[in-house]
């Protein structure tokens, strides 16, 4: 058997002649022309149009040990036609990096997750990206996290709200362990996206709105996603118990859905309650009224010009 990079060639060449042979000339404003043995493209009109040398493209497709740079890629996906997932398997399978900016917060889930987190209540559930954005969420994750669909995307990140947010206005406890396990899954989730201005943008962001955060940061820790005990607050009820579990969306990659499990029985029935209450929007923590205006001047003061993406 061969070692992982002959099999990743041997992966691409085949990639790469199927995506050719469904073009059509015609498709591409060439003509049809006469004695084709195979259906769509020839190698030489793939490298005319993406701008390359026939025999690089030839010994691309063949599976050779060449260097391909992005930009060729990049050219080569364009003439193939390929659809956001085939570009990133393109750019895979050759084994280089992409640089195009990766804007998780602006990922589209597809219609069928919203009714799954629904169908979870009394349950709170969120999706999140690798970056922790919040993409989507049901009530129960709203009635622990009231004003999440007033937020901007800037401030709809779990990262950001951990560390800017007072303690006492937070919607569950937050130890220190718990953040530095946070930050170590972040730092491992950027080695996905090094190079990504959004990603760049967005630590710098964090960096910068929080000392803690950034000693954190600073110290290299990674960490993968675990389920873990988290003690979630309300002003009705102070001490919720819920085990987080975590589960991989695949028809958005790098997104995950999150449900929270209440461990006892009282949990439970508290969450039912509030479901029912007519309090449960108007509820405060004893410390709102001080902390809201200082939460949304620190929003305004670390907000970039656009979205946070």
């Amino acid at each position: 058997m061969g070692n992982v990079n002959d099999l990743r060639r041997s992966e691409l060449a085949a990639f790469l002649r199927t995506r050719r042979e469904r073009i059509s000339p015609s498709d591409v404003g060439l003509p049809a022309g006469q004695r084709r043995r195979t259906a769509g493209l020839r190698r030489e009109e793939v490298a005319q149009l993406a701008g390359v040398g026939v025999t690089w493209y030839t010994w691309l497709e063949q599976g050779r040990p060449i260097h391909a740079s992005a930009q060729v890629l990049e050219a080569v996906a364009r003439t193939l036609r390929l659809d956001p997932v085939e570009r990133q398997h393109l750019f895979r399978l050759a084994d280089v990096p992409d640089a195009t900016p990766d804007d998780e917060s602006c990922l589209r889930l597809s219609p069928q997750i919203q009714p799954i987190l629904d169908a979870l209540s009394p349950l709170p559930a969120q999706v999140l990206t690798e970056r922790w954005d919040i993409l989507a969420w049901n009530m129960p994750y709203e009635l622990i996290f009231p004003r999440t669909p007033q937020q901007p995307p800037a401030e709809r990140n779990v990262i950001y709200k951990c560390f800017t947010v007072p303690a006492c206005c937070r919607g569950y406890e937050n130890t220190d362990d718990q953040r530095a396990q946070m930050v170590a899954q972040l730092r491992a989730n950027y080695a996905h996206h090094i190079g990504d201005p959004t990603w760049t943008s967005f630590i710098k962001r964090m960096e910068a709105a929080s000392e803690e955060f950034a000693a954190m940061w600073a110290k290299q820790d990674v960490a993968k996603a675990a389920s873990h005990l988290k003690i979630f607050r309300h002003p009705l009820y102070p001490r919720l118990p819920m085990t987080s579990t975590s589960f991989a969306i695949q028809s958005a990659p790098g997104t995950r859905m999150i449900v929270y499990t209440p461990a006892d029985v009282e949990t439970r029935l508290a969450l039912e309650d509030l479901l029912e209450s007519k309090d449960r929007g108007s509820a405060r923590f004893p410390c709102w009224e001080a902390h809201h205006a200082r939460e949304l001047e620190l929003a305004a003061s670390s907000r970039p010009s656009g979205d946070l993406t």
